[in-house]
């Protein structure tokens, strides 16, 4: 994989790919700040601080800021996740230096004005409203609290109610002050410029910013005890939630359970969770499974709804076939399909470019290099059964699984 990369005197990494039968550019800044870097009282605070950064800066007020890229065909985006903190953009390839100076000034000159953190914050209550109405979204946030009791990694991104009602500019300005390390932001580009381009246009500006250190460091979690829970909600359907911690992004293994999880309950059709609760029985409309890794650990689950008459039996189905991939060893030519599946949607993701564009910047922040999709795929193919096997009765041992489940009132 071809890659360009640049430190800066200050730390900041300028990371670039160029794609030339594109007529866009998409670029963005990475950085290691994430929801999990709050305190309980600051819970809500790294998502608030992505909403307030379209809010005004120390040169531009909010409708400019939504205009700049906006009126030339552009967009701006943000989002925060429990490790990271991403604001990015995609623009024609003419107008990736206005596209580059605008996030700069986002990122690192944001004033947090005080009108506008009060309607940001009656609009960030609105949006944990929204999420406690959709179980969909709510059971997964409530499961992550039930799997990492008293971490931070199980608070929900959005925060509390009470913290969020009560952050002050001075909120926002401290926890810049302490969790900003500009060794750790990544600027990110991939699209239709040349690399000397991109340094002629960010350079100087980048290069203004003062190099800061912080001496912020994370918590590890690691006192995972399996917990059932059951809520009841003002809902029609049930809605259940398994799983445990799993493997780190550090983990040899992590790319195997990748492969595991998409048999079990990726997103294809074919599935085996999908093919049992769904075409089988017709007890859900959709189940899936996730795995996610963080720096320290990760996460695996399955989510899924139904009705509360067949919500036992869509459980019991769950678990069987997560035991089936305990027990028994995939044949060859299922095993085969597998991995060019999993291959396969890979290669269709690496088309997508803006995302592309964030997984640079993340995979440098977290590894320090970029793993090439030849690299990942030769691991998949060399990926045994036996291998896949003894992944399944580590991560979806039923004895250390905690449960999480709605009830309609």
């Amino acid at each position: 994989m071809q890659y360009n990369l640049k430190e800066l005197p200050n730390g900041i990494r300028i990371l670039h790919q160029e794609i030339s039968h594109t007529r866009m550019v998409h670029c963005g800044f990475i950085l290691n700040i994430g929801s999990r870097d709050e305190t309980k009282e600051e819970e809500g605070l790294a998502h608030f601080w992505e909403h307030m950064a379209f809010k005004g800066t120390k040169k531009r007020k909010a409708y400019h800021i939504i205009n700049r890229l906006e009126s030339l065909g552009g967009e701006l985006n943000a989002y925060t996740t429990k490790e990271k903190i991403c604001f990015y953009s995609s623009t024609l390839k003419e107008h990736f230096g206005k596209a580059a100076e605008l996030l700069c000034d986002i990122t690192f000159n944001s004033t947090f004005p005080k009108k506008q953190i009060e309607k940001e914050r009656q609009v960030i209550l609105e949006e944990m409203s929204m999420y406690r109405d959709s179980p969909d979204d709510s059971i997964q946030d409530d499961f992550d609290e039930l799997v990492f009791e008293g971490h931070a990694l199980g608070r929900n991104i959005l925060g509390r109610e009470e913290t969020v009602s009560n952050f002050s500019q001075e909120d926002f300005f401290e926890f810049i002050s302490t969790r900003l390390d500009t060794t750790q932001v990544v600027f990110s580009v991939v699209g239709n410029i040349p690399f000397k381009k991109v340094l002629q246009k960010v350079e100087g500006f980048l290069s203004q910013i003062p190099r800061k250190r912080s001496l912020y460091v994370r918590s590890d979690f690691s006192t995972y005890i399996p917990k059932s829970k059951v809520v009841e909600k003002e809902i029609t359907q049930s809605h259940c939630a398994l799983g445990q911690p799993a493997f780190s992004l550090h983990d040899s293994r992590r790319f195997k359970l990748y492969l595991l999880n998409n048999i079990l309950g990726g997103p294809s059709m074919n599935s085996k969770l999908n093919l049992s609760l769904r075409e089988k029985y017709g007890y859900v409309y959709s189940v899936e499974s996730h795995y996610q890794t963080y720096s320290d650990t990760g996460f695996f689950g399955v989510f899924f709804g139904t009705e509360p008459n067949t919500l036992n039996r869509a459980r019991k189905l769950v678990l069987k076939e997560m035991e089936r991939l305990r027990m028994k060893k995939l044949g060859v030519m299922q095993l085969h399909m597998a991995k060019e599946q999993a291959i396969g949607q890979m290669a269709m993701a690496e088309e997508n470019y803006a995302a592309l564009m964030l997984v640079f910047g993340k995979n440098l922040l977290d590894k320090g290099k970029i793993d090439s999709l030849d690299t990942i795929f030769e691991i998949i193919r060399n990926t045994s059964a036996e291998e896949l096997q003894d992944i399944a009765n580590e991560v979806y041992a039923p004895d250390q699984l905690s449960f999480l489940t709605y009830l309609p009132v």
